[in-house]
């Protein structure tokens, strides 16, 4: 998805006072003291029950919100050369030590496949100049591609790009895409992810992707993770982890710090995180940005420690990109 210029917005308990009972005379049976020792036991136990019955209505009321724990920083495994001229859109593994990419911009768009050691372009199909490359996801032998501000996509033969034929979706733009191996999910920049038969192009299902209460709007480039969509919010340093069945978010990943290690090393010329591939033989995850000129390994670690309220809103979400 665009940036900068090239993207403008369509635009509390009362205490309870003591009963005073008249003492009981102690008795000195030892009797008394074992049937007073049980009905004790006992009391508690029901109390105990009480309370947890209590403190399980209180959680299923607040519900996801106050039970949410799902946030994660990252470690940088390894890091590879990236060409910083690539404006990228879209990213996946294409195996074999490789990951296709789609880049963006008017007159620069391109679907390449890029050698990850090296960071060598190892194919390359330059886009007609009329469009702007977005999200790109593999299905069987086939790459799909959307395109920003239409409806137009392509396909292309994952082994020679030169052979495409494109198609049109049903989405309100093209911004990422990703697939389980069966169908094909896809975000347009608003809150909705799509799911959409890789044969028709036709939407069968969508949802509208919240965290609490929260729309999560932006939602950008796409990778399928272990039954999870995770999905770059466009000008955040997060990575939301969805879910595919009703759009809640799982997680939250948060990666400031290569942006910052970036700008910091004097790379003042990037934009924003957007790029996620999956290596699901090795496990291994790929992080990238537009213009970035590192390409990342990372491996996820939960955050113990919690956050102030509305903390992760105002690290995670943004206002619509829409009017």
């Amino acid at each position: 998805m665009a940036t900068g210029p090239l993207r403008k917005r369509l635009n509390k308990r009362p205490s309870v006072p003591k009963s005073h009972t008249p003492m009981a005379t102690r008795p000195s049976s030892p009797k008394f003291y074992k049937n007073t020792s049980l009905i004790l036991l006992m009391f508690l136990i029901i109390a105990a029950f009480v309370l947890l019955g209590i403190s399980w209505n209180i959680f299923s009321t607040v519900g996801y919100s106050t039970l949410f724990t799902g946030i994660y920083s990252i470690e940088v495994v390894n890091q590879f050369p990236h060409d910083p001229n690539a404006f990228t859109q879209g990213l996946l593994y294409a195996g074999n030590g490789s990951l296709f990419e789609s880049t963006g911009l008017y007159g620069r768009s391109s679907v390449r496949k890029v050698d990850i050691q090296t960071g060598k372009v190892e194919i390359l199909q330059e886009m007609d100049s009329r469009y702007f490359g977005e999200g790109l996801t593999l299905l069987g032998e086939r790459l799909f591609q959307v395109t920003w501000l239409t409806k137009i996509g392509f396909k292309y033969d994952r082994n020679d790009f030169s052979k495409s034929e494109k198609f049109t979706h049903q989405m309100q733009d093209g911004w990422g895409l990703a697939t389980d191996g069966k169908v094909l999910f896809g975000s347009d920049g608003s809150s909705v992810l799509y799911k959409i038969d890789p044969q028709t192009l036709k939407v069968i299902d969508k949802h509208v992707v919240k965290y609490k209460d929260h729309e999560v709007h932006n939602l950008n480039e796409l990778e399928f993770i272990k039954d999870e969509v995770w999905a770059n919010v466009y000008q955040t340093d997060c990575i939301a982890r969805i879910s595919q069945d009703d759009g809640r978010v799982l997680g939250w990943i948060l990666l400031p710090n290569l942006r910052e290690g970036l700008l910091a090393a004097g790379n003042n010329a990037i934009d924003v995180l957007n790029g996620i591939a999956w290596d699901s033989n090795t496990n291994r995850i790929f992080v990238t940005g537009k213009l970035w000129p590192k390409l990342y390994e990372i491996k996820l670690h939960p955050i113990k420690k919690q956050f102030k309220d509305g903390a992760i809103e105002q690290l995670c979400l943004r206002q619509t990109f829409f009017l």
